[in-house]
């Protein structure tokens, strides 16, 4: 690509190979061998069966007596708790105590310096940008510096960037995070190419399907229906995604996945949330 300098080894993400996979060789969230993707709105199974009515004592309780009204306990008003509310602390429960909370995704970022090797143009890109010299530069001053090695992308996908290269939500990034963005951004960009085989400056499903597959995501039909869906700019009608969209599906589909696997310890395909944690891994992506 014109403007890029090569790609410095040991620096950004070797997005074109496949990632290390300590239980399977087949790519992140493939079915087993023989077992077809799930239609996209089936009726989830019941796991566990309704069960049956209980059996009829033989010899019931004696029933209150003629004309008079069962002892029952008196109500308490217990306000009912909110959705995603934690539990008040029980010392007769026998569950754990409470984990400690989440950490702000608005905490500080660590300034940092630029990985040693890194380009010369790479350097000079980011102090033009850091005009007022603080080693950061914020999510204005990214556009630009990316926007003068002729790619254009919207704040949104600025903004994701930001977040999954520095995993907070200052929308700030120092050298080191910097210098992964732009050598992941050409790692992308040479996926694009190489997937956009009639070289029509956008991709069709098919390509996307065979783009992700080759970072290591496997999607299903319908979740590669819903990615063209939202980030084809026509809607879904053209069924076609440009680079600076494809570059923000990556960005979705590769954090998100990253963030499901921290919770999927066994390589199950499977993982527990949280309703807290699930807000806060989901959010950021629908915010940037």
């Amino acid at each position: 690509m014109s403007g890029y300098p090569y790609n410095s080894p040991g620096y950004g993400y070797d997005y074109g190979a496949q990632p290390s996979q300590p239980y399977s060789s087949a790519p992140y969230g493939a079915p087993p061998p023989g077992q077809p993707y799930a239609a996209p709105y089936a009726p989830a199974a019941t796991p566990y069966a309704t069960p049956s009515a209980p059996a009829a004592t033989p010899y019931a309780n004696p029933s209150a007596p003629y004309g008079g009204k069962p002892n029952k306990p008196p109500k308490e008003n217990k306000p009912s708790a909110a959705y995603g509310a934690s539990s008040p602390p029980s010392s007769a429960s026998g569950y754990p105590p409470p984990s400690a909370p989440y950490g702000s995704p608005f905490a500080s970022l660590v300034p940092s310096a630029f990985p040693p090797g890194t380009d010369p143009n790479v350097i000079a890109c980011f102090q033009i940008a850091d005009q007022d010299g603080s080693g950061f530069i914020d999510d204005m001053e990214l556009q630009r510096a990316l926007s003068s090695y002729n790619q254009s992308f919207s704040l949104r996908t600025v903004h994701l960037l930001m977040y999954l290269f520095t995993s907070t939500n200052t929308r700030k990034i120092g050298p080191k995070e910097f210098t992964s963005v732009f050598y992941s951004l050409q790692s992308w960009r040479a996926i694009f190419e190489r997937f956009d085989r009639d070289r029509s400056g956008k991709i069709d499903p098919s390509e996307l399907r065979d783009a992700l597959l080759s970072l290591g995501f496997a999607v299903s039909p319908p979740v590669l229906e819903l990615l063209v869906s939202k980030f084809d700019k026509t809607g879904g009608r053209n069924k076609a995604i440009e680079y600076d969209n494809f570059i923000e599906c990556c960005l979705t589909v590769k954090g998100l996945t990253e963030k499901f696997k921290e919770k999927d310890t066994a390589y199950s395909g499977s993982a527990t949330f949280t309703y807290e944690s699930f807000m806060i891994t989901v959010l950021p992506f629908l915010i940037a």
